[in-house]
């Protein structure tokens, strides 16, 4: 029996008298979904009328989400979309220009947010990036020096907020070391300065960490130097630049130019053999322009121009040669023969600034693989042990702000105390 009740209806359908009506799209809805479809569509027509983006923040541009994921789906999606939209390069560079020209000073691109509370801890070994050395005091990621120079901020978060203690991080390079030498075979560790030790004379007049920077420094070279197998750079570094008559870093890049690469070559060499490099002959061969690795960190771009060399090991025939840079796997570098090279088997992690010393590697040492140490917490050293066991020397090489900080993925108790197992498992016998 009817009951007089009305069948439910959307409030769309109600006459436009009804108190109730409600437009099913009103005029602001309807601009926002256009808006929504234009933002999101965007990346898809300017690829398919061959628009290309560019990497502009120092990272991989961002693939698109995979739609078996669920929501993870939407939320990758925007980020997505940022990295792939038209103009962005322009729109970054336009908002440069009115930042300087109107009001004297950088755009406020690549720094973190402000926040409050306890001081936050540069990123560690469980990643992130908090990069707020007090409270209310925040590093951006680069920072402008004078004459045009530019610095990693990381320079001085990474002594600013220690995750580790110095002295800590020096007992894991001692047992590593210690470690390493009981199974028998050499050990070697070539810290790389920062371009904030090695240059400083381009660093800001006044920024926020410039008394811990300088404090750490003071305290953390000494510490360094006395460590037995630990190869010091600074002043060969220095010296080269003096007879160039510019740094052997650039401007606008946080490492080495080939110079510091060949210097790392030859000192790792004489590490193992002190008189081997008595007839090395480098000379400069081709001149080279790759992008600048800090302006994109502020979202700004820049180029640096640098030579590659000829190593002779002999004095006579150069055998550099191309080697790729990625070596998040191991790679067989070293392939070398005759006078003035190493024919140890050396097995050697390292990081960024390996990249350009991979080709003087290649010509100076005869049986040498290369790991990066990026990845090596992932499996407590397993993986790096059991390569590194397979070669007489152990050769590391560490840049000085994670040795500072002690975020350094490698120098975390449960790594050395996994490389140290599967060496002691596999010793050289002598």
């Amino acid at each position: 029996m009817a009951t007089g009740t009305l069948p439910p209806i959307h409030e769309a359908w109600l006459p436009k008298e009804h108190t109730l009506y409600r437009p099913r799209h009103g005029a602001r809805q309807l601009t926002a979904i256009i808006c929504a479809v234009v933002f999101f569509a965007m990346p898809v027509i300017s690829l398919a009328v061959g628009m290309r983006p560019t990497e502009l923040e120092n990272h991989r541009l961002a693939s698109f989400p995979n739609p078996g994921d669920g929501w993870s789906f939407f939320t990758n999606f925007n980020g997505w979309s940022n990295d792939h939209l038209p103009f962005r390069r322009e729109a970054i560079d336009a908002v440069n220009g009115i930042s300087r020209g109107l009001f004297g000073e950088p755009p406020a691109l690549g720094r973190s947010p402000q926040s409050s509370g306890p001081v936050a801890g540069v990123p560690g070994p469980q990643g992130g990036d908090k990069r707020q050395i007090n409270p209310g005091i925040t590093i951006p990621l680069a920072i402008e020096g004078k004459n045009g120079w530019m610095y990693y901020g990381d320079d001085v978060v990474s002594r600013c907020n220690q995750v580790r203690d110095l002295r800590s991080t020096l007992d894991l390079i001692r047992r590593l070391r210690e470690g390493v030498e009981a199974s028998g075979r050499k050990f070697v560790l070539v810290v790389a300065p920062d371009k904030s030790t090695i240059v400083p004379e381009n660093l800001p007049n006044t920024y926020a960490g410039k008394d811990c920077l300088q404090k750490v420094n003071g305290e953390m070279w000494p510490l360094l130097t006395a460590e037995a197998g630990m190869v010091d750079l600074r002043g060969e570094l220095q010296a080269r630049g003096k007879q160039l008559g510019h740094p052997v870093y650039p401007p606008l890049d946080g490492h080495w130019w080939d110079e510091g690469g060949i210097i790392m070559a030859r000192r790792m060499a004489e590490a193992v053999h002190p008189t081997i490099t008595r007839k090395w002959v480098t000379t400069p061969t081709e001149e080279y322009s790759v992008p600048a690795d800090t302006p994109p960190l502020i979202g700004l771009s820049g180029t640096n121009k640098g030579f590659m060399y000829s190593l002779k090991p002999d004095g006579v025939r150069d055998q550099t040669r191309a080697v790729p840079p990625d070596f998040s796997t191991p790679v067989q570098v070293g392939h070398a023969t005759g006078q003035g090279t190493v024919t140890q088997s050396v097995g050697m992690l390292g990081d960024s600034f390996t990249i350009r010393a991979l080709r003087y590697l290649a010509a100076s040492f005869g049986d040498l693989t290369v790991l990066h140490y990026g990845k090596v917490n992932t499996d407590n050293g397993r993986a790096a042990g059991e390569m590194l066991a397979q070669n007489e020397v152990v050769a590391i090489e560490v840049v000085e702000r994670t040795i500072a900080s002690g975020n350094n993925q490698l120098l975390q108790p449960e790594v050395v105390d996994g490389i140290i197992r599967v060496l002691k498992d596999n010793p050289i016998r002598k």
